[in-house]
């Protein structure tokens, strides 16, 4: 009942006074990832029904959010990189770093799998056997969150990628939609986070070819921005929102958002 009440409150109040009364929005730096799979499309609406507070979404690469967060540009950060987030917070710059849901990595090609990654039984042999026949390779080479796991991976692999830079291994410097595409019109190899995967819609003769590596796992990590930092940051409504996020019903939320059937993320804050 009182959960009911104050929701009609918020709704008549949100009525009476357009604009947020209740403090300015929160602003969230996270990936191209949570965003090109529709995931605050679906989340955020709902969060707002529950408390007024509205999100505004900066869509970037993981480590040019992190540069924009420590440039005080951001409330919240919502990343995928850990070893960066918690530099991010040992220095000063976020409050504390916190689990909020994982997924993975897949390594996408096409269909007819001329490298033969498919039959791999890890992903060093997957990217051995590409890098032996020298077949393409796109990048996003952007310093995001997937491309810092790119690049460790063939690192794991004992491969010096930069040799091969601009002949089979080709760099996008593009989000991971622009590195689909490109990967679709060549018909080459790429790796991909598996909720951008699922809602790319220009798939044409690609499909996923190896996956299920625990070296493949993509933790989601967030963060708020620290006020004593950033003395501007809205801090009150960005805990109310990591709060909602990191509670038993956030996570439910995170946990039932699904396309065409298939669940995206992972909640794992507890």
């Amino acid at each position: 009942m009182i959960k009911n009440n104050y929701k009609t409150v918020m709704l008549i109040l949100m009525l009476i006074f357009p604009s947020n009364i209740f403090g300015k929005d929160i602003l969230l730096q996270s990936t191209t990832s949570t965003k090109n799979s529709g995931f605050y499309t679906y989340i955020l609406p709902i969060f707002k029904e529950q408390t007024g507070i509205n999100v505004k979404v900066v869509a970037v690469g993981t480590g040019q959010a992190i540069k924009n967060a420590e440039n005080c540009d951001a409330d919240l950060l919502i990343v995928h990189a850990k070893s960066d987030e918690e530099a991010f917070v040992a220095n000063g710059n976020g409050i504390k770093r916190h689990n909020l849901m994982y997924n993975d990595f897949v390594i996408i090609g096409p269909r007819v799998d001329p490298a033969n990654i498919s039959k791999s039984k890890s992903t060093e042999e997957a990217l051995n056997s590409i890098f032996e026949l020298g077949y393409n390779f796109i990048s996003r080479g952007d310093n995001s969150g997937t491309h810092k796991k790119e690049k460790k991976l063939w690192n794991n692999a004992k491969i010096d990628i930069s040799d091969y830079s601009g002949k089979w291994y080709k760099e996008t410097g593009s989000g991971m939609g622009t590195t689909l595409n490109i990967a679709s019109e060549l018909n080459a190899y790429t790796l991909s986070d598996r909720a951008t995967w699922i809602t790319f819609k220009n798939k044409k003769n690609l499909e996923v070819l190896f996956h299920n590596d625990k070296k493949l796992f993509n933790q989601y990590g967030a963060i708020l921005v620290n006020p004593q930092k950033c003395p501007n940051t809205n801090i009150e409504d960005s805990k109310v929102f990591l709060d909602w996020l990191l509670s038993k019903e956030g996570q439910n939320t995170i946990k039932k958002y699904k396309v065409n059937g298939v669940q995206l993320f992972y909640p794992n804050a507890n």
